[in-house]
C-alpha cells in the first residue's frame, strides 16, 4: 500500500502478531525504472528494522532490465522473492503501462512474469484484479498465462480497474480462481474485520486472505484471528485480543502512539508527520470521532505536539469503534 506498508506500519502490526507465527511482509510498491539508481535500504519506502526478515517487496514493472537491476538490489537487502503489481489502478501505473494497465495484454503479463521469474531467486507472485472486461473466463484464461509462466501464487482483489475500492469485492471469483487454478490462490477485499477472514476462507477455499487498509485501523487484527485459531497471544500481551467498539478505540489510541513512536525512530520529523498524518486519514474512518482527530492532527507541526494530542484525545470515554466503513477516504 503506497505510503502505508513501510517500515513503522510493518513494526505495528508485527507487534501484535501471535508468538511463533510467520507471513509475509510487502513493502510500499516499487517502481522498477527507479530503483536501479536509488540505494535500496536508504530510501523511506525500502527502510527496514534491524533483523527484519521474510520481505516481499511488491514491484511495479514491464522491462526486463529494469526488473532484473532493481532484483539485484533487492535481493541483498533482504527480499525473499518479489510480487509483480497488476492490480494498481491510479493513472501513475497506467502511464508507464504498469499495475492494472498489464491486464489487458494477456501475453505480455505472462512476458513480465516469466522474466521475472529468470532473474529472481526467490518466488514470483502477482496481485491482480478482475479485469477492466470483470469477465471470470478473461481472468481464467489470463491467470493461468501467469501460472504458466512461473507465478508462483496468485492475489485476486476482485474488483474491476474502473471500480477501484467502490462496490463490493465480489468473492465469488476468488472461489472460482481456486477451482480452476492449480497454485495458491490469497483472496484480497473487503476484509475489515477478524469475521470477514474467516467467512472469506470459509467462502472461497482460498489459501490465505491478504488484509490491506483495515489493518491501519485494527493492526491487532492478526491477534483476534490467532485466538479464534488457539494460538498464543503476542509477545508482551496477555488475556484477550479488544472485543467490544469501546475496547478497540482505546487499543487503537495505543496503536496510534506505538507508531507514532516508529515514525520518531525512522524517518526525519517533516516526513514523519506528514506519513503519520496520511495514516490516521485511512484509518480514522472506523473510529466514531475519527474526522476531529484527523482535524487535530493535521495541525501537528512536531511530534512532541502530535503526542499530546493523542495522549488527550483517548481519555475521552465515548470513543468506539465501527466494524464497517465504505474503505474510502
Amino acid at each position: 500500500m503506497v505510503g502505508l506498508s513501510h517500515v513503522a506500519m510493518r513494526g505495528l502490526v508485527r507487534r501484535y502478531m501471535p508468538e511463533g507465527a510467520v507471513t509475509l511482509w510487502p513493502t510500499e510498491m516499487l517502481n522498477s525504472r527507479r530503483l536501479p539508481l536509488q540505494k535500496v535500504g536508504e530510501t523511506p519506502e525500502t527502510l527496514k528494522s534491524d533483523g527484519e526478515t521474510h520481505l516481499m517487496p511488491q514491484i511495479l514493472g514491464n522491462d526486463e532490465d529494469n526488473i532484473s537491476r532493481s532484483l539485484r538490489k533487492l535481493e541483498p537487502w533482504g527480499a525473499v522473492g518479489v510480487d509483480i503489481n497488476m492490480g494498481c489502478p491510479v493513472q501513475k501505473a497506467l502511464k508507464h503501462n504498469y499495475g492494472v494497465a498489464l491486464m489487458g495484454d494477456a501475453d505480455y503479463a505472462a512476458k513480465v512474469v516469466a522474466m521475472t521469474v529468470k532473474h529472481s531467486k526467490g518466488p514470483v507472485s502477482v496481485k491482480l484484479r478482475a479485469g477492466d472486461q470483470g469477465d471470470f473466463n478473461y481472468l481464467s484464461k489470463f491467470s493461468q498465462g501467469l501460472v504458466d509462466a512461473g507465478a508462483a501464487w496468485l492475489c485476486l482483489h476482485p474488483r474491476t480497474a474502473g471500480q477501484k475500492r467502490r462496490g463490493n469485492a465480489d468473492w465469488s471469483q476468488i472461489a472460482e480462481l481456486k477451482k480452476s487454478i492449480s497454485v495458491p490462490i490469497i483472496g484480497n477485499g473487503d476484509v475489515q474485520v477478524a469475521e470477514d477472514a474467516l467467512q472469506m476462507f470459509e467462502q472461497t477455499g482460498c489459501d490465505g486472505v491478504m488484509i490491506g487498509r483495515a489493518l491501519t485501523a485494527r493492526p491487532w487484527m492478526l491477534w483476534q484471528l490467532g485466538a479464534k485459531w488457539g494460538w498464543p497471544n503476542p509477545p508482551g500481551f496477555s488475556g484477550d485480543p479488544p472485543k467490544t467498539g469501546e475496547e478497540e478505540a482505546q487499543a487503537y489510541g495505543e496503536a496510534l502512539k506505538f507508531l507514532l513512536n516508529e515514525h520518531q525512530k525512522y524517518f526525519a520529523e517533516s516526513l514523519g508527520l506528514r506519513k503519520f498524518l496520511f495514516f490516521v486519514k485511512v484509518s480514522s474512518p472506523w473510529l466514531n470521532f475519527g474526522h476531529p482527530l484527523f482535524a487535530k492532527v493535521s495541525g501537528c507541526k512536531t511530534y512532541v505536539q502530535a503526542a499530546e494530542i493523542l495522549n488527550e484525545f483517548f481519555k475521552s470515554s465515548q470513543l468506539r469503534m465501527t466494524d464497517k466503513t465504505n474503505l474510502r477516504y
